[in-house]
């Protein structure tokens, strides 16, 4: 089982080839062919390589399959007494990459 551990937008991922994952919006058009360079960690039939921070001879490429927006999220605020109420809604924007290949 070959897996590795990215950070992409600020978030670290376990990642394995042939899944999709959701992650922070990223400026780029569906179909477009991406390229993650900081791997922290690589695993490949239990033989670990680990990153200090990062490895440099690593690459991940995956395809950006679309954009979409996250679960709704609600603020509500208020003040005691002084009759102030406000209720907002919140929803991220995400992007769908689908992983192709981890490079060695």
């Amino acid at each position: 089982m070959t897996y590795a551990v990215i950070d992409v937008g600020g978030n670290q991922m376990i990642i394995e080839p042939g899944k999709f994952y959701d992650i922070n919006y990223l400026p780029s058009n569906p179909g477009d062919i991406i390229s993650f360079k900081r791997v922290l960690l690589f695993s490949e039939s239990n033989a670990y390589q680990i990153g200090t921070p990062c490895l440099e001879h690593i690459l991940v490429k995956a395809t950006v399959l679309k954009h979409l927006k996250g679960k709704k999220i609600k603020v509500f605020k208020i003040k005691p007494k002084k009759n102030y109420r406000i209720k907002q809604g919140y929803r991220q924007k995400l992007t769908r990459i689908l992983i192709e290949d981890i490079f060695n």
